[in-house]
């Protein structure tokens, strides 16, 4: 595996599995997706039988099932296993379109079809993102200045956080500041 610190994917899959270690034990396992869709449901007042719960849950557990198969079927991944298993082509697509698209859809508590401010905090909140950073990466998500991010903008932006090797894009931002 290339050295993260020469790979700039690789440096924001390394804090991404920070973010994700949610019990901070040094690896990721689905309890840790267990307690990041709690904080979602939580956080966005959703019951755990609500339509919305249950798209969660099966995406997470879609992109668990892949990083596994990737990780020769590893009950827990360390960073390196994480970043491997993230930079597979199935696993890419599951994290940037099919999970996405249930957060997002967890996020729009108005069913408006966009996140407004109050709702991308919530969204930061259950990764440990600071308020200030949250409305800086709002300010900039939103790419058509309209004060809210669409479905597009920030299905988008996931997808950029995985495939662009930019670290102080706006997506690369979306679990915090990226430090090389």
């Amino acid at each position: 595996m290339t050295d993260g610190a020469e790979n700039p994917i690789a440096v924001k899959l390394g804090h991404l599995f920070g973010a994700s270690d949610t019990d901070g034990d040094g690896f990721v396992d689905w309890s840790d997706y267990e307690r990041l869709i709690s904080r979602y449901l939580d956080g966005y007042g959703i019951e755990a039988e609500d339509r919305r719960a249950h798209a969660l849950r099966a995406a997470y557990q879609k992109y668990w099932s892949e990083l596994r198969q990737h990780a020769n079927g590893a009950e827990r991944l360390s960073a390196e296993q994480f970043v491997a298993a993230n930079q597979a082509d199935s696993s890419r697509s599951t994290i940037a379109e099919t999970v996405p698209q249930a957060i997002f859809d967890v996020m729009d508590t108005d069913a408006d079809d966009a996140i407004s401010k109050p709702e991308y905090k919530v969204f930061l909140e259950a990764w440990g993102v600071s308020d200030l950073e949250a409305l800086n990466v709002f300010l900039e998500l939103d790419t058509d200045d309209d004060g809210r991010i669409s479905r597009t903008e920030f299905i988008g932006a996931i997808g950029d956080f995985f495939t662009s090797p930019e670290l102080d894009s706006p997506a690369s931002l979306f679990f915090g500041h990226i430090e090389r």
